[in-house]
């Protein structure tokens, strides 16, 4: 439980974890605008599987920022740097975070072996 309260209730992360999203922002909006167009549409993507406190992807949304800064600073084209598939790139990256899709595999599988995995004689 006091993990709930350190990451929902927690008005200094939350003050400070503005503060930081508003900077990365200001990144995005700093690239051409190719790149702030995909990157948006990657961010409003990924956030349908954020977990939790949502912590992870903004990570991720912070590292994607990075890896599009450089691209443009290399002169190429968004996608170039993505892929004609980004939903294909996007499930790349999601792989690194922890997701709703993640938790509800999860789940699944331990509801499942605590039921009839090995060890367990209720069959």
């Amino acid at each position: 439980m006091s993990e709930f309260f350190d990451n929902y209730f927690n008005i200094k992360k939350i003050i400070e974890s503005k503060r930081e999203y508003k900077k990365q922002m200001a990144r995005v909006e700093a690239l051409p605008k190719d790149y702030q167009y995909v990157f948006k549409k990657i961010q409003g993507h990924m956030w349908n599987f954020a977990s939790g406190d949502g912590y992870d992807m903004l990570k991720l949304h912070y590292e994607l920022i990075d890896l599009f800064e450089t691209g443009a600073g290399e002169g190429k084209q968004v996608l170039e740097i993505t892929g004609e598939d980004v939903a294909a790139f996007c499930d790349e990256l999601l792989r690194n975070a922890k997701t709703y899709t993640e938790s509800w595999r999860e789940k699944l599988n331990r509801d499942i072996l605590n039921k009839f995995g090995k060890g367990n004689d209720s069959k």
